[in-house]
């Protein structure tokens, strides 16, 4: 089976869409799905600053959501024409994966980062038979059609926007799991999240669904205003004494704060902004040491690191989706749609910050 997918071969080359070989099938367990659309995560471009660690050549995209046409074996639980959203991939046996924690899967660096599972990798090859590497996060959704373990996949509603729904598997996954999972939160619980990102503008969403008062922090006034409009107070992140300032609107400090920045200036505001007992969690990887300010963790704080939201995407898909056609998660409202064609182009505007989610459109063809 030949079909386009976006190649990157090189840490420092433009994607290139070109035509990928599918040699077999879906294995026992896995789904062939033809994607509707997929979108870009900042997780995707770190690749070429991952200093060759994520094995290249390789298809990446792991937002992807589409429509299954082919299963391998009786027990997927899926059928040919189901919509599902694709989500990152788990083992499903060691034990954090049975304790319903598969974002903390024993083998979630090696199954999503460093090269996916091995098993009939040699099979996605390009179409002079140079091997790609295998499944990106379980998927590789930048392109027409994606294998991918039915662990993976969870099934949607037909009636939903499916080109529209891949970033619930990954980017409003983490963001809205923060609020809902890692946090619990509650009405009346106050949020502070750094970041008017994806992520951040998904935790608001969730935080106002929840009934919490929240305030957003960023340096851009035009995600601030996206953040008020989804229910935030918007708050300059040069405010001066930004903490205090926090602590004043949220009637003595945050409950709980989300940071998505990764900046160790803001991850300490963050701490300081927090009541006694409150939690930060962070969600962007660190890649330098982390300076606490004296007195950052006193009086009770934690902070702790949240991967996927700590979700099970098998239950919080459906919830976003539910409060999505509720008006009550307005997910789409980021959303700017890319032809697969136009990667690079979507890739210098996400970099740029000139859209928050792009999503990628593959454009059919007759095969």
């Amino acid at each position: 089976m030949r079909f386009g997918a976006a190649v990157l071969r090189s840490y420092e080359s433009r994607f290139t869409v070109e035509e990928v070989l599918l040699n077999t099938g879906p294995a026992d367990g896995e789904i062939l799905v033809k994607i509707a659309g997929c979108g870009m995560c900042r997780t995707d471009l770190a690749v070429r600053r991952s200093a060759g660690r994520s094995p290249l050549p390789a298809v990446l995209g792991h937002e992807g959501a589409g429509v299954v046409v082919e299963t391998g074996g009786p027990h997927t639980g899926l059928s040919n024409d189901d919509h599902v959203v694709l989500s990152f991939d788990s083992c499903g046996r060691c034990r954090t994966c049975l304790d319903a924690a598969p974002a903390y899967c024993d083998s979630f660096a090696s199954l999503n980062l460093f090269g996916g599972r091995k098993e009939n990798a040699a099979r996605f090859t390009g179409v002079a038979g140079d091997e790609l590497a295998p499944r990106w996060f379980g998927q590789s959704s930048f392109a027409e059609y994606a294998v991918v373990p039915a662990r993976n996949a969870v099934r949607v509603e037909p009636s939903l926007p499916v080109e529209l729904l891949g970033p619930l598997g990954c980017g409003f996954l983490t963001g809205a799991g923060a609020v809902f999972n890692s946090f619990g939160a509650r009405p009346g619980d106050t949020i502070a999240v750094f970041g008017a990102g994806a992520v951040g503008l998904a935790a608001v969403m969730a935080a106002t669904a929840s009934g919490a008062v929240t305030v957003a922090v960023d340096r851009h006034p035009e995600r601030l205003a996206l953040a008020e409009r989804f229910g935030a107070i918007p708050l300059h992140a040069t405010s001066p004494d930004l903490p205090g300032r926090i602590r004043h609107l949220t009637d003595g400090g945050a409950y709980y704060a989300l940071d998505t920045t990764a900046s160790a200036q803001l991850i300490n505001d963050a701490l300081r902004a927090l009541r006694p007992t409150g939690h930060l969690g962070l969600v962007a990887r660190l890649h330098t040491t982390l300076p606490l300010e004296p007195g950052a963790l006193d009086r009770g704080r934690k902070i702790s690191h949240i991967c996927e939201g700590d979700a099970v995407p098998g239950l919080l898909i459906p919830r976003l989706t539910g409060l999505w056609q509720a008006e009550r998660f307005p997910f789409d409202e980021l959303i700017r749609t890319y032809p697969l064609a136009d990667i690079n182009e979507a890739e210098r505007d996400c970099e740029a910050g000139r859209v928050v989610k792009p999503v990628l459109i593959p454009e059919g063809r007759k095969r």
